[in-house]
């Protein structure tokens, strides 16, 4: 899973030191044909505008070092004061670059800007800007660490979670073998095999789905969807279990017509009655409520429990991956701990959001709230 953020960043300082070499290049050209070079303090048009609007810090030097242009980014970070270089490592890489005629790239941490706050990663980028200029570059590495970060822990905590169902199929299996002439005891481990089997099947196919919905461009054509019908494939889908637990699915609610995805929103409203029903007791009911608010310009759609309710404390958590409130019942039940954040994901792919109202001993109440597309033009075809 690649953060499309971070291949934007990437994707953009790249084109501007490709067009920071060719103004490089066109500046050389001139010299060598005779053509007077401006004076240190001029810079060409598209180089100033570009630096006005660069998401990361950018610096445009003389060879000593003397400042002529820097983006609010690179002063945010303090690599400048006044007129003058100060970051002693952007100095070096600067004095290098003006020796050399090349390139020069580092990572440094910069210090945390306040407290409570972790260092700030930089990728310095060093090169000369013609003959009279030279250009500092300084890539905010943060969300680039915290995705990596991000991606290192799910690799940790997947491996973990199919360790569990694996390791039981695998001690179930020997047990099979030893209790070869008992054919109850066979029966009885063939039948756990089955329920780790089916845990396994259930865990790799909700890290494949989290896998989709989390890709960039994961609505790759947006048609309109029906809400009612979404409901209704979900509810049908959720019924089965629900009926084998003793517990009462019910629907209500008025249509309303978004934009997106049918299949994805399926599975972000099974996800949600799923869970309503994992964590409800017998004899309880689950009820899904369809709410069009054209004066907000969404459409609610309200998964309702009166299952055991969710701790004040844990509410922030729910929508993590891999995060149980309660991992006993989870490993009763089977839950791999990954539809929340499914549901997450897919609502925010479709420009939504999802709220939790919860009580212990009261149920909870999921909100997903999805843009209503905007109303037609009088005159509009």
């Amino acid at each position: 899973m690649i953060d499309g953020l971070a291949l934007l960043g990437a994707g953009v300082l790249g084109l501007f030191v490709g067009l920071a070499a060719g103004l490089a290049f066109r500046l050389s050209e001139r010299e060598q044909r005779g053509v007077p070079a401006p004076e240190p303090a001029e810079l060409a048009e598209d180089v100033t505008a570009l630096l006005a609007v660069l998401p990361f810090g950018a610096v445009v030097t003389t060879p000593d070092l003397r400042v002529l242009r820097a983006s609010a980014a690179a002063r945010a970070h303090h690599l400048i004061r006044g007129d003058r270089v100060v970051q002693p490592v952007a100095r070096g890489l600067l004095a290098d670059a003006a020796a050399d005629g090349a390139t020069h790239v580092v990572e440094i941490d910069l210090p945390a800007p306040a407290i409570g706050r972790g260092p700030v990663p930089l990728r310095l980028h060093a090169m000369p800007l013609g003959a009279r200029h030279l250009l500092l570059l300084a890539e905010d590495r943060t969300e680039a660490r915290r995705v990596e970060a991000a991606r290192r822990d799910f690799v940790v905590n997947a491996s973990h979670e199919l360790k569990t169902p694996v390791g039981a199929i695998a001690l179930l299996g020997e047990a099979v073998g030893e209790a070869a002439g008992d054919p109850e005891a066979v029966v009885r481990f063939a039948e756990r095999i089955q329920v780790e089997a089916q845990r396994l099947t259930e865990l790799v196919g909700d890290i494949l789905e989290l896998s989709r919905v989390q890709s960039e461009g994961a609505v790759t054509a947006a048609e309109e969807v029906d809400v009612a019908g979404v409901v209704a494939e979900a509810v049908d889908r959720t019924r089965t279990t629900a009926d084998a637990r003793g517990i009462a699915l019910e629907s209500s609610g008025s249509g309303a017509v978004v934009l997106g995805d049918h299949a994805m929103l399926v599975t972000a409203v099974r996800n949600l009655l799923d869970n309503a029903v994992t964590y409800s007791d017998p004899g309880t009911r689950v009820a899904v409520a369809t709410t069009p608010r054209p004066e907000e310009g969404v459409v609610e759609i309200a998964v309702v429990d009166q299952g055991i309710g969710i701790p004040p404390e844990a509410q922030p958590r729910l929508f993590e991956r891999f995060y149980r409130v309660d991992p006993a019942r989870a490993r009763d039940t089977g839950g791999t701990g990954l539809g929340l954040s499914i549901v997450k994901h897919v609502v925010a792919d479709h420009g939504g959001e999802v709220r939790v109202w919860s009580e212990p001993g009261r149920g909870s109440t999921f909100t997903v709230r999805l843009p209503l597309p905007p109303p037609e033009e009088e005159g509009d075809a």
